[in-house]
């Protein structure tokens, strides 16, 4: 790569990190704000339901990745018949999203493959933008449908159209979900097809509890998705660019790239409860960074940092609304992330120690959903002194 066109990447991407970080400023409030936005975002008929009988996202998006992927094999790639799919089929998607969770991608889109087609940037980098950054669309897509599910509780047919287009954007992204099953040795794929399953049951035996504690279970396993292809060790992008970068740094800048996209789904999580976490990770995969720099170790660490202290906050609050329905749902939430990076914990504690963690953790949600506080005090109190410990010895 020339170092032109490394110098337009690194001030595109310090461009984008700039714009991330402003909202990130705006989004450190915590989570009844996101929760909010979330519940008001759509009152009606959304662009993308009704364009929907028109568009296939997901054969839209397979043909444009199809284009793009022959950049690896050194083949010229037609970016006017890349863009014309992205603007014509899935960027009202994309603008929608943008909208809700106060996001740029469709700039970063559109300006990535507006690089690809006068040769500023490389064509292996513009596709791996276009790829995660669209995942990450289909991944909130996910949230809005369940968010929409939630809103029309009771009305039976609508709840099972709305999950059945849930279903099909996850569809777009189980072949990364497979991908990092196999690298790792984790069953997601499964998890996640059993929270698709709980929901389903909890709409016919309309148990609204049910369906939020399903929904959990889908949208905290694509973050550990995207955590296991970004920070987590040995086969997250951190390690992979690191080992690249000093045999092969036109590689390394690739997977740089690639971790940093993929980060885009976690970060306003992460910036929510771990500012100075999250701040670490996204400087670490910057292209403004030098990937020979690129630590992988700081950014497991952070991650772990991060995550653990979302789960503190998920328990803090599953005790503060103690006897109401959010009490439970928190509580499972605080055990899926300590799931997120169960194999971290387990390094830093031992296995036995992390068992034991986790057998507390569904102790409590069980304490949390009978409403039992006198058993659930204790066993919250040895979780969370437990988080702190990994959060002491991640640094």
């Amino acid at each position: 790569m020339k170092k032109r066109q490394l110098k337009i990447i690194f001030a595109s991407f310090l461009m984008a990190s700039a714009v991330l970080s402003a909202c990130g400023s705006k989004e450190t409030s915590e989570k009844p704000k996101e929760e909010k936005q979330e519940e008001t975002a759509n009152a009606g008929e959304s662009k993308e339901e009704k364009a929907a009988e028109e568009v296939d996202f997901a054969a839209s998006y397979k043909e444009a990745i199809t284009e793009l992927d022959k950049a690896k094999e050194k083949k010229e790639v037609d970016f006017v018949m890349v863009t014309d799919l992205y603007t014509k089929n899935l960027q009202s998607l994309v603008q929608e999203r943008d909208a809700e969770v106060e996001a740029q991608h469709d700039q970063h889109i559109t300006a990535a493959l507006k690089a690809g087609q006068d040769g500023s940037m490389d064509p292996i980098v513009v596709r791996q933008i276009f790829d995660k950054l669209m995942q990450k669309v289909f991944y909130t897509t996910v949230k809005h449908e369940f968010t929409e599910v939630g809103e029309n509780w009771g009305k039976k047919d609508a709840v099972k159209e709305e999950i059945e287009e849930a279903k099909e954007f996850y569809a777009i992204l189980k072949s990364t979900v497979e991908k990092r099953d196999a690298a790792y040795g984790t069953n997601m794929v499964s998890v996640i097809d059993g929270g698709f399953a709980e929901i389903e049951k909890a709409v016919e035996s309309d148990d609204l509890l049910a369906f939020q504690l399903g929904k959990q279970v889908v949208d905290k396993t694509l973050m550990k998705t995207f955590y296991l292809a970004t920070g987590a060790i040995p086969n997250g992008y951190a390690t992979k660019a690191a080992a690249e970068a000093k045999e092969n740094p036109e590689v390394a800048k690739i997977e740089q790239a690639e971790g940093w996209a993929f980060y885009q789904s976690l970060f306003k999580y992460l910036n929510s409860h771990a500012a100075e976490d999250a701040a670490l990770i996204e400087s670490q995969f910057n292209l403004e960074t030098d990937v020979a720099t690129l630590d992988p170790a700081a950014v497991n660490k952070a991650f772990v940092r991060g995550f653990s202290k979302i789960a503190l906050d998920e328990y803090a609050e599953s005790l503060e609304t103690w006897g109401e329905d959010k009490s439970p749902i928190t509580a499972l939430e605080g055990a899926l992330f300590i799931d997120v990076i169960g194999e971290d914990i387990k390094g830093i504690i031992g296995a036995e120690a992390y068992q034991t963690l986790t057998q507390q953790a569904q102790t409590y949600l069980e304490a949390a959903k009978a409403k039992d506080k006198e058993a659930g005090e204790p066993v919250l109190a040895e979780i969370q002194t437990t988080l702190q410990n990994v959060i002491n010895q991640a640094k």
